[in-house]
């Protein structure tokens, strides 16, 4: 079955997704603590401006407010009985506003990490994961949403569990992990593995890739990994790039990151020549920075892909000497999941 979002892919060389959903909502008043997913029912005025933000920026898809809509993470606020009426209404809202947009515009819904850890090293079962995250892509279908979004991935196993879920959901997705420990997943998966990953499944992502970690730099080097991966086993794959907009600073009792506009147009271009066809922006990712990424991606030449020197003097250093795929990669160590911010 052709969908709008398999559509959009036949139909554009380069899809511009969106920026960061915490970074602008505690812009708009969400206090560090609160589920943003309750805001769908609370301030459905302050989620429609944040979607079509993206939109008016130039966005052709857009995430949904449900990044932690499972049951595990709205259980810390009582809300694990709400599960599908919180996705559902991310996902309606969402829907009104790409259907009211003047060209088109995919709704994709965002699935976080539960925040457990999965057998054998921690307590989540396979089946337990599989029902959670059935759960809340159920409320998203019933939403309108146009594709599922799985994001900021750690483990390989909470990845399969979710194509499992999706497959059960009868739903196209997307899905992304965070490769913010030397060039792995806390849980150790490179960017060769990923690969690995997703050509096993059975029911595997349209398109995959990085979103998150440490900043762009290393976000890109990460995606060069995939094109490589790709190369070496002969196949063909739709890479997603979702990096930050800079690297982190507290200042004055506030997080800021650092990436000008200017800067997230060169990652949006250098993104592009890395063999990303899918590109947004993660945390510190603002309305500005997509309407320069924009601009970057509709006015620059496509070039060859950037060589790691040139990434680095564009976009500032790595924060490893390591991609992740030599003996000097890190051990695996246990982490929860952290929202897209």
């Amino acid at each position: 079955m052709t969908t709008a979002f398999q559509t959009m892919l036949d139909r554009l060389d380069v899809i511009l997704a969106d920026g960061a959903t915490g970074t602008n909502l505690f812009n708009m008043g969400l206090m560090s603590g609160d589920a943003p997913e309750f805001w769908n029912v609370d301030h459905p005025d302050k989620i429609t401006d944040l979607y079509r933000g993206a939109v008016d920026a130039g966005s052709d898809l857009f995430l949904t407010n449900t990044f932690g809509g499972n049951a595990a993470r709205l259980k810390l606020h009582d809300g694990q009985k709400r599960v599908r009426e919180l996705n559902r209404v991310g996902a309606e809202l969402g829907r009104e506003v790409a259907d009211k947009a003047e060209r088109p515009v995919v709704v994709a819904g965002s699935v976080g990490p539960t925040g457990e850890i999965m057998e054998p090293v921690g307590p989540l079962t396979h089946a337990l994961a599989v029902e959670m995250f059935h759960e809340q892509a159920d409320g998203l279908k019933e939403g309108g949403a146009d594709v599922l979004w799985l994001e900021t991935i750690s483990a390989p196993e909470e990845y399969r569990a979710a194509a499992a879920a999706f497959a059960l959901a009868e739903m196209p997705w997307c899905g992304t992990m965070s490769f913010d420990t030397a060039g792995r997943t806390m849980m150790g998966v490179t960017s060769a593995g990923m690969v690995k990953l997703v050509e096993d499944l059975e029911f595997a992502p349209l398109a995959f890739g990085a979103n998150c970690g440490t900043g762009a730099s290393d976000l890109l080097r990460t995606v060069l990994g995939f094109a490589a991966q790709a190369r070496e086993t002969g196949t063909e794959h739709i890479l997603i790039a979702k990096g930050n907009a800079g690297i982190p600073k507290y200042i004055d009792g506030h997080i800021h990151y650092n990436g000008t506009p200017e800067l997230m147009g060169d990652y949006a271009v250098m993104a592009r020549d890395c063999g990303a066809r899918i590109i947004g922006g993660c945390c510190g990712t603002m309305p500005e920075h997509l309407r320069h990424m924009r601009e970057a991606l509709d006015t620059r030449a496509r070039g060859d892909a950037p060589s790691l020197d040139q990434i680095s003097a564009a976009l500032g250093a790595f924060s490893s000497a390591s991609d992740g795929t030599d003996d000097a990669a890190p051990p695996k160590r246990e982490r929860r999941g952290r929202r897209r911010s």
